[in-house]
């Protein structure tokens, strides 16, 4: 019971980390706010987490609207009164095009749903934490928030700035008793990551080569992830702010 009676908003929770972590958390005694733009994968992270016992309630949210993202918050309070952990989890790949081929359209898409996305959530959490005088935000970057690769660009810059706003927001909060941190992943086996490698040519090859990109040997789950954004949201990181946990099986350390 590490989150007891914690209130946990997480975006994104319909599939793969979100998921893992909605389920985790619930486990853990949190009640779980489960929001995602898929309703029917949405309902089905909360239908499990209640027939495990857990309690929740699902939320539709598309998080690059405001208006969407403030009448969700709003309606978190109502409900549960107060809001104690917000996982930014959301997020979406995009189109894979050298920068110099990329539409306008195209940018923003991945910046509207990644990066401002997670700027919306935080500001109506802060708004509530504020009062509260505590709370924890964790957004989820990558490791491409860390080191760089030669392929889509707008989802690799959107990451790199996850890094430095919870670094700042960390700064800025901390006179409140927020903590404010980012967890990068490496590869980890969600939808996302299965479709692209199911996309090409040789599925079986490219598995084995995402595989050997990580020292440890294979790809991560959505488990690796969600044990480590449970140790950012428990008390026992009460002094854990403004930092960036890497969960990559060795990527970066190459």
């Amino acid at each position: 019971m590490r989150l007891k009676n914690k209130i946990a908003v997480i975006t994104g929770a319909g599939s793969g980390i979100g998921r893992a972590t909605a389920i985790l958390f619930a486990k853990e005694g949190a009640k779980v706010v489960v929001t995602d733009i898929n309703d029917k994968v949405g309902e089905e992270t909360i239908q499990n987490i209640r027939e495990q016992g857990g309690i929740g309630e699902y939320y539709h949210l598309d998080v690059s609207e405001e208006s969407e993202v403030s009448d969700v918050f709003q309606k978190v309070l109502d409900e549960f009164g107060n809001i104690d952990i917000l996982f930014n989890n959301a997020g979406i790949s995009g189109t894979n095009k050298p920068t110099d081929e990329l539409t306008e359209k195209e940018w923003n898409q991945v910046i509207d749903v990644n990066l401002k996305g997670v700027f919306l959530c935080e500001k109506y959490a802060l708004r509530q934490m504020k009062k509260q005088k505590g709370g924890s935000i964790i957004n989820n970057s990558s490791i491409y928030g860390i080191v760089g690769a030669p392929d889509v660009p707008p989802y690799h810059a959107s990451k790199g700035a996850i890094r430095l706003l919870s670094k700042t927001d960390a700064l800025i909060y901390a006179k409140y008793g927020i903590r404010v941190n980012s967890v990068h992943p490496g590869f980890i086996l969600t939808p996302m990551v299965e479709n692209f490698i199911k996309s090409t040519p040789d599925p079986e090859a490219t598995k084995k080569y995402i595989d050997n990109l990580h020292p440890i040997g294979h790809i991560g789950e959505p488990d690796d992830i969600a044990y480590g954004v449970l140790y950012l949201a428990s008390d026992e990181a009460k002094f854990v702010t403004g930092t960036e946990l890497i969960i990559d099986g060795g990527y970066t350390a190459r």
